[in-house]
């Protein structure tokens, strides 16, 4: 880990660690998520400025729950337990935790607390403010040398302290939205506390980030996969910053992505920046392998192997040698299990490489940052807005929004719906209000009456959400007025589509994407 002072969430399965991670990074300071199985070694190693335990689902009673060596608490570290880590904090250094159902009540949601001013955690927040809670456990008996520093109505430690030993714990969740000042409580904790300096910036990490690639690169070239999406077109842009012509990128079109967005791509990179750019145009051969399939796993996995066998064709043809480059982030690493970290999924910017290209290293510069961070990298290194704030978009593209057998004509129906949907919520500036929005051909065909004539045409799926984090979700709550603009155009305008539905199923228990 090259710059700078570090803090590390050690993570014991909460669902809110990236959330831990983002809010400490907001207070501009880096930070890192470990799995709570890191050895001891290996924090030492990186010698941070703080820790900070985060939630999980278990007990911290159940030895069969993850722990950790109380040896942490002896590396002189500040840390910050929250809510299962509050528990294992007191748990570890003989306090008493026991099951709500013993004696009191569970607490989950908003949840009134009072706050003690007497520590560096609350001393510049009001005395009491909503909290969010969720536990069945609680704390009965602080550790020795600590202090009940907040309470509620039924939990009788809603926070502790051993400020003398930096130890700090809260039994709610600061990092959500839904508790009052829990951002001024991880900035104390990061501030007051752990005496960081907050020297994290997107224009130190751009021009570290550069100075680091030249180094690396010297005089060799570097092939990237760029798929036009957010990662991976910015990861291209700071690449070619650092390197110019030596930067080619290879885009596969394979006929699946948006209206004119395969065009949009290719004008952005070549007027932009000094690069080399090489678009394949596959379109037909993607459609010929998709030909009769209906099942969206099976979709899915046609789509990603013809892909890998375009892009590495093409490598094999002209590029097998120099640097390789992706458009890694960081919950990609996270998720796809790289470290000590579970697998959850396998991302597609985290691909093994055919065993008979050697490459002399893989290039991933963005490998340490956030979504919202590699955007505020795009924006610095100008990029397009429309393309830095680019909405999620599945990698089979519409592959996966043409429900049933993908063709020729059912995907360009479904680009001019789409392409109609979008326009009119930029042109009313309602696209702001939703975190994601698209247009979906479910393959109905209803019955409709057009020019005194019965038709018996395509249905179009409108589906549109609200988002934090994109684990849950709510259906967008669009105008009346405007919903009837969009579908008055797209049974105007798009041929073979007479009836348009809104999808008002919320994450859980539907899903953003159809398939």
């Amino acid at each position: 880990m090259s710059q700078k002072e570090t803090v590390i969430v050690l993570d014991f399965g909460g669902q809110y660690n990236q959330l831990i991670a983002r809010r400490v990074r907001d207070c501009n300071v880096y930070c890192e998520i470990l799995p709570y199985t890191t050895k001891i070694e290996k924090i030492k190693e990186i010698a941070p400025k703080g820790i900070i335990f985060t939630g999980g689902p278990n007990s911290v009673y159940d030895e069969s729950s993850p722990h950790y060596s109380a040896e942490i608490f002896d590396l002189g570290i500040p840390i910050l337990g929250i809510c299962y880590g509050c528990q294992l904090m007191a748990y570890l250094l003989g306090g008493k935790v026991i099951s709500a159902a013993d004696d009191a009540v569970s607490e989950y949601g908003k949840t009134l607390t009072r706050y003690s001013g007497d520590n560096a955690l609350f001393h510049a927040l009001p005395e009491k403010g909503v909290s969010w809670m969720s536990h069945r456990d609680y704390i009965s008996e602080v550790p020795a040398g600590f202090k009940i520093t907040a309470v509620t109505d039924n939990c009788p430690v809603a926070a502790m302290a051993d400020e003398s030993k930096g130890f700090f714990g809260v039994q709610f969740h600061p990092e959500v939205n839904h508790t009052e000042n829990g951002k001024e409580m991880i900035r104390a904790f990061l501030y007051n506390v752990c005496k960081c300096a907050g020297d994290w910036r997107m224009e130190s990490f751009i021009e570290t980030t550069v100075a680091q690639i030249k180094e690396q690169v010297g005089d060799k070239g570097v092939v990237l996969g760029l798929s036009g999406g957010v990662d991976s077109s910015v990861a291209a842009a700071l690449i070619s910053k650092a390197i110019g012509k030596q930067l080619t990128c290879v885009f596969v079109d394979q006929g699946l992505m948006r209206k004119n967005e395969g065009d949009f791509v290719e004008s952005t990179f070549t007027k932009l920046f000094d690069m080399n750019f090489v678009r394949i145009n596959c379109g037909d051969e993607f459609l010929a392998k998709l030909k009769g399939l209906t099942d969206p796993e099976e979709k899915r996995n046609v789509i990603g192997t013809e892909f890998y066998n375009v892009f590495w064709n093409k490598i094999r043809e002209s590029y097998g040698s120099g640097f390789f480059a992706q458009g890694t982030i960081y919950p990609d690493r996270i998720e796809s299990g790289k470290g000590d970290a579970a697998k959850i999924k396998t991302h597609h910017n985290q691909v093994e490489q055919p065993k008979d290209i050697h490459f002399e290293g893989t290039i991933e510069p963005l490998k340490d940052l956030f979504k919202d961070e590699v955007r505020a990298v795009g924006e610095k290194l100008g990029l397009p807005h429309e393309l830095v704030w680019r909405q999620p978009f599945p990698g089979p593209g519409l592959g996966v929004r043409v429900i049933g057998e993908v063709t020729a004509e059912r995907v360009k129906i479904l680009q001019e719906a789409d392409a109609i949907l979008r326009d009119e919520m930029d042109k009313c500036g309602y696209s702001k209000e939703m975190s994601q929005f698209f247009a979906v051909l479910p393959g109905v065909k209803t019955v409709g009456v057009m020019g005194d004539a019965r038709t018996y045409s395509e249905l179009i799926a409108i589906r549109a959400v609200t988002t934090d984090d994109f684990m849950t979700a709510d259906w967008a709550k669009i105008p009346y007025e405007i919903l009837g603009r969009v579908s008055n155009r797209i049974i105007n305008e798009v041929s073979h589509v007479n009836r348009v539905v809104y999808d008002i199923t919320s994450k859980p228990p539907g899903t953003v994407e159809w398939e």
